[in-house]
């Protein structure tokens, strides 16, 4: 991965908060003690994504990252689980009461709702992988149990999956377009496969994916809501099962799939004409965005579900 911030280019004075502000903006909220003054500190970052992953690889002079509990409390993102390759070198991860030292080749796991510290005293070779903890469905326990352990050698999986990821964190090419999309849930299921692994619980692999999959679903349709193919067949196939088994699913969380939809449709509709660029696009363009082809047929739902026509909505926040 080519880095995007180098602080060779960096004024000296201004290297720590502009080092500060590309990773609470890419990665994550935490703080930063750097052990050589500012003029001695060198760091260069790439930054990658991969559909929902994010990847941050990093080489530095010794560092020690803190996750605080006011940053853990206050995330307005979703939680993640993250994933530290040790690439050269050793490191340090503590969270929650348990701690671990990576060697070269290893990694650990560790999550963004709990405190945790980094101790780089050797200098930073590590690539950080971020995943969305819904993602990976797996239970609290389990995530705790593995959280802050050296995963490596010992584990025939790890062993596999280190190379994997260290592989997905430094090939450009597969962060954009059909490899990208390929390769997310590959990622996901190794890092599943991994974790349960480690705990000797391969037989619960499955459990957690079948009990999560009304959240997955209803995420599936948050991200793809203003496709217009959008359906309970598409739906269905990105999550390996029957229509029948979807509409089961979905009625099992008391949730109406063609309701729902709508539903959420209708929000963003409304959120967007109330929002600053309300009057940017016309009602029916607008509508349209979000699924409603007909403009006559969006009033009336929208109406019908907010007791006020679209053209009301609008007018109301931003007047004439």
């Amino acid at each position: 991965m080519s880095p995007v911030l180098d602080t060779a280019y960096v004024p000296p004075r201004d290297r720590e908060e502009v080092v500060r502000h590309a990773v609470w903006e890419s990665v994550v909220a935490v703080d930063i003690d750097h052990g050589p003054p500012a003029e001695d500190m060198s760091v260069r970052i790439g930054l990658g994504t991969v559909g929902p992953l994010r990847i941050c690889s990093a080489r530095a002079t010794a560092a020690t990252i803190h996750r605080t509990s006011r940053q853990a409390r206050r995330d307005d993102e979703e939680p993640a689980v993250f994933l530290g390759l040790q690439v050269s070198g050793t490191s340090l991860v503590v969270q929650r009461g348990r701690e671990c030292v990576l060697r070269a080749g290893e990694f650990a796991v560790y999550e963004s709702i709990a405190p945790y510290t980094l101790l780089f005293d050797e200098g930073v070779d590590h690539h950080f992988l971020r995943f969305p903890r819904s993602a990976l469905a797996l239970p609290d326990r389990l995530l705790r149990d593995t959280g802050a352990l050296a995963l490596g050698p010992g584990n025939p999986v790890a062993r596999i999956a280190f190379d994997y990821f260290d592989r997905l964190a430094t090939d450009d090419a597969l962060h954009q377009g059909a490899p990208a999309e390929a390769v997310v849930e590959p990622s996901v299921e190794l890092l599943r496969a991994v974790l349960t692994s480690q705990q000797g619980e391969t037989g619960r692999a499955r459990e957690p994916m079948e009990a999560t999959l009304s959240l997955r679903i209803t995420r599936y349709i948050r991200e793809h809501l203003a496709e217009r193919d959008l359906s309970a067949a598409r739906i269905a196939a990105a999550h390996g099962i029957s229509v029948r088994h979807l509409y089961a699913v979905l009625s099992r969380s008391g949730i109406s799939l063609g309701d729902h939809v709508r539903a959420r449709r209708l929000a963003e509709c409304r959120r967007e004409l109330a929002g600053p660029h309300g009057r940017s696009r016309t009602i029916a363009a607008t509508g349209r965005r979000w699924g409603f082809v007909d403009a006559t047929h969006f009033s009336k739902v929208f109406k019908r579900a907010y007791g006020i026509s679209p053209r009301d909505w609008r007018d109301l926040h931003h007047p004439r």
